[in-house]
């Protein structure tokens, strides 16, 4: 997909990262007590009713009832103890989760007082308690224009701090967007099934060939997080505008309707296009905002992919 003059929005604010260690754990410990809260209350019942996992594990035996299935018939204690005894199985609950996170340059961007990458981190940090809650194990992928940093796949609260640590502290090597690296690189690494949550602004070229492997492979997520300014530029007269991951400046008359409707017109074209690419693998989509609760849309999500699941 092309690039467009939205991704060359700069946030008026720019804090930068915590500097300290006192710092950076009193905002991972902020972020803990919010999401571990909405997990408890109200998210892990929809995380868990619409993952599975990969299969059945063998339980127990039990004396043969009528209408049990024949093929659980056990022969081997059947022949034993010369009673029909049939099998008990368990669902296999355990799912391996891997966060697939974007942060390139353009993630820094934030109109209101949240940018698009503390966003993706207090989701990402949503899903993670919810897997772990689930007893699921969670791991990590980070990427600019290369792999920034992988983390494999294991369970526990202080492998989950360190996974949120990284999406909100990491200082990437790269600017720019490159997901075919990405998600290549997530299929040479995880090789069984797991669930694959990719959480990007989406500001790059065409990665259509990958997004389709990945998307077979794998039980895919796509987390589209947006801000309202990539949409709709505000009438503020003559503005400059840069690229966070090229550099390059532009000069608009954000006073000019024509250039106000072209700009949220090009934005909308991308959206549309994005939408279709997904739809076309099959892959589900989430979009989220900054500066707004994030939790209806997670929860309209599932409940409409629970739906789905239950008529099939």
């Amino acid at each position: 997909m092309p690039r467009d003059p939205s991704t060359a929005l700069r946030s008026a604010r720019d804090d930068g990262p915590a500097k300290t260690p006192a710092e950076i754990l009193k905002k991972i410990r902020a972020l803990e007590i919010k999401t571990k809260g909405l997990v408890q209350t109200m998210f892990a019942g929809d995380y868990h009713s619409v993952f599975k996992g990969r299969g059945m594990n063998f339980e127990d035996v039990r004396e043969y009832q009528p209408g049990d299935e024949i093929r659980a018939i056990d022969w081997n204690v059947t022949a034993r103890l010369g009673t029909a005894f049939v099998k008990k199985f368990t669902e296999e609950r355990e799912l391996t989760v891997v966060l697939v996170v974007d942060v390139s340059a353009s993630g820094n961007f934030g109109s209101v007082s949240q940018s698009k990458r503390e966003l993706a981190a207090e989701v990402a940090c949503l899903l993670a308690f919810s897997a772990i809650r689930n007893n699921d194990k969670v791991g990590l992928l980070l990427f600019s224009d290369r792999v920034e940093l992988f983390i494999p796949p294991k369970k526990g609260r202080s492998h989950t701090l360190r996974i949120i640590r990284e999406i909100l502290f990491f200082e990437p090597a790269g600017r720019g967007t490159a997901p075919a690296l990405a998600l290549d690189y997530l299929n040479k690494v995880v090789t069984r099934r797991a669930v694959v949550f990719f959480v990007s602004d989406f500001q790059t070229s065409d990665f259509t060939r990958e997004l389709s492997v990945s998307g077979r492979r794998h039980d895919f997520i796509a987390v589209h997080v947006q801000d309202q300014r990539e949409e709709h530029l505000p009438n503020v007269g003559l503005i400059t505008l840069e690229d966070a991951e090229t550099g390059e400046q532009i000069e608009i008359n954000t006073g000019d309707r024509t250039t106000r409707t072209r700009f949220s017109a090009l934005a909308e074209t991308r959206r549309v296009e994005l939408n279709r690419i997904l739809r076309r693998n099959n892959i589900d989509a989430i979009s989220l905002r900054t500066g707004e609760n994030y939790l209806p849309a997670l929860r309209s999500f599932f409940k409409q992919r629970e739906r789905r699941l239950a008529v099939r």
